[in-house]
């Protein structure tokens, strides 16, 4: 079930911890680019998050450029920010924060 704009207004202040990922909502995906040391941490970072995804069967669209990661979030079958998208998001800030 999609969320409604106050519900992603809230999950949104929850999710954004300093130490972690810094999402904002655009285009009903929820975003995060991300900057590493390097490649090797970088890829490091999307193989967890990998694991993460496939154990919630939710899976992100992504892309990496050496140091850099960028997530997009959305329920394609919901059309739109589901809590699904916010349990992965929650995940991948863990990771970060691990």
């Amino acid at each position: 079930m999609l969320l409604t704009q106050p519900e992603l207004r809230a999950r949104l202040a929850l999710l954004n911890h300093p130490e972690a990922a810094q999402w904002q909502i655009l285009d009903d995906q929820l975003c995060c680019e991300l900057t590493f040391s390097d490649f090797r941490q970088a890829f490091h970072f999307m193989k967890q998050c990998a694991e993460l995804a496939e154990h919630l069967n939710h899976h992100p669209d992504w892309r990496n450029a050496y140091n850099r990661v960028w997530i997009s979030l959305t329920t394609h079958d919901a059309g739109g920010l589901t809590e699904l998208d916010f349990l992965l998001a929650e995940r991948i800030n863990e990771v970060l924060l691990t």
